[in-house]
């Protein structure tokens, strides 16, 4: 495992992360920060095992997209720590809308009337510590369950919003992502938590998969991911909703939200309502969006 980490501005703190998560995202590598000071400017880290180049790439091209000079960062071994296990044991138990979301160590405690979410930190994203997580969690428990009988979960990472999905309304539900790694640890945690026969994962690039293909059109389509990917999607996910449908996106920054309504609007997609969250110092927004009646 190894490390690069350098320091930015707080005002561009966001940008840098968002864009090297975009670039190096599907690589294996996890972009993290922290503020260095109270307002003051933060340290971008990011952890992986790939090679410094594409890393030194990732961030000349981040630069250059910014307008402003590449920062000076540093290259550094880790330790041989299984961080899993450490990231594991840091993870406590919360409660956001109807679900307890807690990992397999602490199981003992759940509150009366919440659902428990058992969600091992791990290799996958989607523990539901972050705003993107929590404000899909809160969003689909205000839907009426008539209305969302087939749903899907694009880019379902750690399958933590099927397996609500499926936990909250005792029906199936589909996932994907294009990481079979991912999808092997959603179908995991499908099994760790009672609704295996309920979820089905696969192997998908946004909605191209015969087996997600065959369902539309769809209720409710879920995608937690980046902006750029839920732009590019817009016309495949316009497309395999039904009229009256809705689809939750997050993933976004706030100022971010306006080009994503755009493109969807462009779609036959309406506003319908957000919910702001914030986490390590930013503001996320999830966006429900719903398919225009056809006249």
């Amino acid at each position: 495992m190894r490390k690069a980490g350098f320091v930015a501005p707080a005002a561009q703190r966001a940008a840098w992360e968002t864009l090297l998560e975009e670039r190096l995202g599907e690589q294996g590598f996890i972009v993290a920060s922290c503020e260095v000071s109270r307002d003051g400017p933060w340290r971008i880290d990011i952890f992986g095992d790939g090679s410094a180049v594409m890393v030194e790439e990732a961030i000349a091209r981040a630069a250059q997209a910014l307008g402003i000079a590449e920062p000076d960062w540093t290259w550094e071994e880790l330790p041989d720590i299984d961080w899993v296990a450490e990231n594991q044991r840091s993870f406590r138990p919360f409660a956001v809308g109807p679900f307890w979301v807690h990992p397999s160590h602490v199981a003992d405690g759940i509150p009366t009337g919440l659902l428990p979410l058992r969600i091992d930190a791990g290799l996958a994203f989607g523990t539901g510590t972050h705003a993107t997580t929590r404000g899909c969690l809160e969003l689909l428990a205000t839907l009426d369950p008539s209305e969302t009988a087939n749903a899907v979960d694009v880019g379902c990472g750690s399958g933590i919003l099927a397996i609500a999905m499926a936990k909250l309304w005792q029906r199936p539900v589909l996932g994907g992502d294009n990481d079979a790694e991912a999808v092997t640890v959603a179908e995991e945690n499908a099994g760790l938590n009672g609704v295996g026969d309920l979820c089905r994962f696969v192997v998908a690039a946004g909605l191209a998969a015969p087996e997600l293909a065959a369902r539309a059109p769809y209720d409710l389509i879920v995608a937690n991911i980046l902006a750029g990917p839920l732009v590019d999607l817009s016309e495949s996910f316009a497309a395999a909703v039904r009229p009256g449908g809705r689809v939750l996106l997050s993933g976004l920054l706030v100022e971010q939200a306006a080009s994503i309504l755009s493109a969807y609007a462009r779609r036959g997609l309406s506003f319908e309502r957000r919910l702001d969250l914030e986490t390590g110092g930013a503001w996320w927004r999830s966006l429900l969006l719903r398919r225009e009646f056809l006249e």
